[in-house]
């Protein structure tokens, strides 16, 4: 019998409201507004009654384009995260609020000071997700450009995020007076001036916000590359990674990130490991095949399928149709550009287009069919049952320790997972019943800060 290395491992769950994606099914029935307050409130809401570990936001500084017209295939809409956030704290009371943010096209002083409000007026409730950008076309938004180097963004991240870190400690833990005998509200010396002098950043900065009751926003990272995964190991608290559909390139992850832990000096779990994915639920397992073919199809429209094909083949599609074969013509000579999102960014089309045509005639196969095949993300299908099965036993095993899911449609994308799938974990004791801490820090089982043990 093999054995269990995480025998009492429970699952975490973060849930990720996309924004910008074509993965949402908008034209279900049942779909809302993706930019209504209402619908991010029934998202998070339905996820603390489900005891979720956090709610969290995605970012986008521009719409994605494909031939210079905006994606009207993709839903659209990212309204700013931490204000999203700061609303959802006033009406939520558990719940991690998890907001993407940009070390290239932010400031430390100003950033610190907006996640560092988030965490003191949410009780200790915030996270940074802590991303990079190097391409000139997002960098257009801003006076810098596109100016970072490929290699230099995690240097800027890693220096932005130290610096951010010296922001958050600058107050002491007792720097205001816990009752009204003192002579002031502040201890004189209580709050320290924080300065830097570099190549990124010239600053000399007095905080002005407190610390929270977690100490600072606990840190997310999505590094998959080597550098990525060396600046996680050195600076994140818990990794989203790509790696949500299957279980052995999720081990291999899982043991790679703790490898790269040790060599950086910090204990093997140090970090919470949380791939994305998305669940598909049906109540009969004659029903699971069904269901997950329906909601792949439905993710894969006719006109999405052709604007993914215009993408690798470098040109519009738009009059094909979409359940014929691939184009006969060879793609554009050049490589595949950003602006309709990374999962394809600077890979070569001809490559692309080899193999797309090999999966063809390998299982003759349409356009639209290869599209879905070749793009669709897809996590687990199942009964409650067998799904809660699978996620306890990745956890227990070692190749993550939840997953960060991302809804197939909303608001009401949760609803099965909390009512159907989380009391059959909770029956195998795989999945807590009720909140024991009060912050994201507490729920993820995190030490304290880094800069703070």
């Amino acid at each position: 019998m093999t054995e269990v290395p995480f025998p009492d491992a429970q699952v975490h769950f973060g849930v990720f409201f996309q924004g910008v994606n074509h993965h949402t099914i908008w034209a279900d029935p049942s779909s809302g507004s993706q930019i209504d307050f209402e619908t991010f409130r029934r998202v998070a809401t339905t996820a603390e009654r489900g005891l979720f570990d956090a709610f969290f936001l995605g970012e986008g500084l521009r719409l994605r384009e494909q031939d210079g017209q905006l994606l009207d295939t993709d839903i659209a809409g990212r309204p700013d995260a931490i204000t999203q956030l700061a609303a959802l704290a006033g009406i939520t009371t558990r719940i991690g609020l998890v907001a993407t943010q940009n070390a290239t096209y932010n400031e430390p002083a100003d950033l610190a000071r907006r996640l560092a409000s988030l965490d003191v007026l949410s009780g200790g409730r915030a996270g940074w997700n802590v991303v990079t950008t190097d391409n000139a076309w997002t960098g257009e938004n801003f006076r810098r450009g596109g100016f970072l180097d490929h290699t230099q963004r995690y240097e800027r991240a890693a220096e932005f995020l130290s610096l951010a870190r010296e922001i958050w400690d600058a107050w002491s833990g007792n720097a205001i007076a816990a009752t009204r005998d003192h002579e002031s509200w502040l201890h004189p010396g209580a709050v320290r001036v924080v300065e830097r002098d570099s190549a990124q950043f010239k600053v000399a900065i007095t905080p002005t916000v407190p610390r929270s009751p977690q100490g600072h926003p606990v840190i997310f990272q999505a590094g998959v590359s080597p550098a990525g995964r060396d600046f996680a190991a050195a600076q994140a608290e818990v990794i989203f990674s790509p790696f949500g559909t299957d279980f052995d390139p999720a081990l291999e992850f899982a043991n790679d990130i703790r490898a790269r832990l040790v060599a950086a000096g910090r204990p093997a779990d140090d970090i919470r490991i949380l791939p994305g994915t998305q669940i598909v639920l049906a109540e009969t397992a004659a029903e699971v095949e069904e269901k997950r073919r329906w909601v792949l199809e439905q993710q894969i429209t006719g006109a999405t399928a052709l604007s993914l094909a215009g993408q690798v083949w470098g040109r519009d599609l738009s009059h094909l149709d979409p359940d014929g074969p691939l184009p006969a013509e060879d793609p554009a000579p050049s490589v595949i550009s950003s602006t309709r999102g990374a999962q394809r960014d600077g890979q070569d089309r001809a490559a692309i287009v080899a193999q797309w045509r090999a999966l063809a005639e390998s299982k003759g196969l349409t356009l639209r069919q290869v599209a879905v095949e070749t793009t669709a993300r897809f996590g687990f299908a199942g009964t409650p049952g067998q799904v809660a099965d699978e996620l306890t036993r990745w956890v227990r095993h070692g190749a993550s320790h939840g997953f960060n899911i991302t809804p197939w449609r909303v608001p009401a994308g949760l609803d099965e997972i909390v009512d159907l799938l989380i009391p059959e974990l909770q029956e195998r004791g795989s999945y807590r019943t009720a909140y024991t801490g009060v912050t994201l820090r507490e729920h993820l089982g995190l030490r304290p800060p880094l800069t703070r043990r």
